[in-house]
């Protein structure tokens, strides 16, 4: 139903869009007039006008299994979707609170199988990032955000996502975030090309950010989340009651600029610690051991621009990962991605984007269900700009040793439809 009535307006925002979701600017396009809020205020005055954001996404996606892992006939999972529907609202200019800001998320899913990693693929990393199982609607985020010192310390609580949301010098940053690998609705589909699967990313659910953003290259964030967070609930059952248990996350780095012919070369160096006190059970001995530690590195910089538009960003970007956990708990002990990126590879197509990325998870030795050393996945993708609207990504992944139990290597197709408006 859902998919039956964006189809239905679609033309409409298209037309009434004068960017795609980034905010980029279509300059063939003429000066729209005021959107379907205009007025909702008083004459020629939009929700934008008060400071009020509403932004929705569908993304639709069809995959198989052709050769190898479990099954190459079963149907299930083959097709998954979700949307979502992201309100942001401006304290500032809706209520007077200088620096002040509250966003929300929700989302849906669909079909009831959550994927086809569990019915044919058998992959430890999963070759769909954005398969949920069967789920009507979710508020999975919903915080507040204060800016102080002019706007160089952000405080960020309530609902949140540990993997996204800030930024330094226009670079995402804080955890774990990535220019060219972060978004399974645009990006790769891989987990391992999305995040970091050496870190315990708790479910979406109540912490608290501080982030520090200079004048200067550098930036500091930190951050407490409940670690036993699901994204379906409110959070305040596991954050405060029964065992407490809260994941510690840091990180810091810089974001450069070199210089080239065409103009700057942005980059982003990033490096974090994580500490998670849950008992956790010792593969070697069945222990318990409490408080875990590990490490990790993301990277991503410009290698080539095509033109000296500030603004404009085709060209050659790389992105590279790096995570390091304690072998004893955890089953990934050592785990490495990298990847290019090209924007605009083909004349006349500015927008399109093309691919490659490659990980690998090394299994600890002492976590016996694993009878390889590690899983690889290498995957591609073509994003073709159908309109500002909307982009459609046929994509091709290979996974070697996946779940590493001596299934076979997995050929995976795909294709991917992402409307957003």
């Amino acid at each position: 139903m859902l998919i039956s009535v964006l189809l239905m307006i679609l033309p409409d925002c298209v037309n009434a869009s004068n960017g795609d979701s980034d905010g980029m600017a279509y300059a063939d396009e003429p000066e729209q007039q005021a959107g379907r809020t205009s007025g909702m205020f008083g004459p020629g005055t939009t929700l934008e006008d008060k400071g009020i954001d509403i932004d929705l996404g569908v993304t639709q996606i069809y995959q198989q299994n052709v050769h190898g892992g479990l099954s190459t006939h079963r149907r299930a999972g083959r097709f998954s979707g979700s949307y979502d529907v992201e309100v942001s609202a401006d304290f500032d200019r809706l209520l007077g609170i200088k620096g002040g800001s509250v966003h929300m998320l929700t989302e849906g899913s669909w079909p009831k199988s959550a994927g086809i990693d569990e019915p044919a693929v058998g992959s430890f990393f999963g070759v769909n990032g954005d398969a949920v199982a069967r789920r009507v609607i979710d508020v999975t985020e919903l915080w507040y955000e204060q800016g102080l010192w002019d706007n160089s310390l952000h405080l960020r609580l309530g609902k949140i996502d540990l993997t996204g949301g800030l930024e330094h010098q226009g670079c995402p940053v804080a955890f774990d975030c990535g220019t060219y690998a972060n978004d399974e609705t645009t990006q790769f589909l891989n987990n391992a090309l999305i995040n970091n699967p050496t870190i315990p990313f708790p479910d979406n659910g109540l912490g608290v950010v501080v982030h520090y953003s200079s004048d200067s290259l550098w930036y500091l964030s930190a951050a407490i989340a409940d670690a036993q967070a699901d994204r379906r609930e409110t959070g305040f059952a596991t954050a405060f009651s029964g065992e407490d248990y809260f994941l510690y996350i840091l990180e810091t780095g810089v974001t450069p600029q070199f210089d080239s012919a065409n103009g700057p070369l942005q980059g982003a160096y990033r490096f974090g610690l994580w500490y998670d006190p849950q008992d956790k059970q010792q593969f070697s001995n069945g222990k318990t051991k409490r408080d875990d530690t590990g490490l990790y590195l993301t990277f991503d910089q410009m290698l080539f621009k095509e033109n000296n538009v500030p603004q404009d960003s085709q060209g050659i970007g790389a992105f590279f990962r790096y995570g390091w956990a304690d072998s004893a708990v955890n089953e990934i002990t050592n785990f490495y991605s990298a990847g290019l990126q090209y924007q605009g590879l083909l004349p006349g197509r500015d927008e399109d984007v093309v691919a490659l990325g490659f990980a690998r998870g090394i299994f600890s030795n002492s976590a016996v269900q694993f009878t390889e050393d590690y899983e690889s996945a290498y995957e591609f993708y073509y994003s073709f700009k159908l309109s500002p609207s909307a982009a459609l990504s046929p994509a091709v992944q290979y996974m070697q040793n996946p779940g590493g139990d001596g299934t076979d290597d997995v050929v995976v197709l795909a294709a991917r439809l992402q409307i957003s408006f």
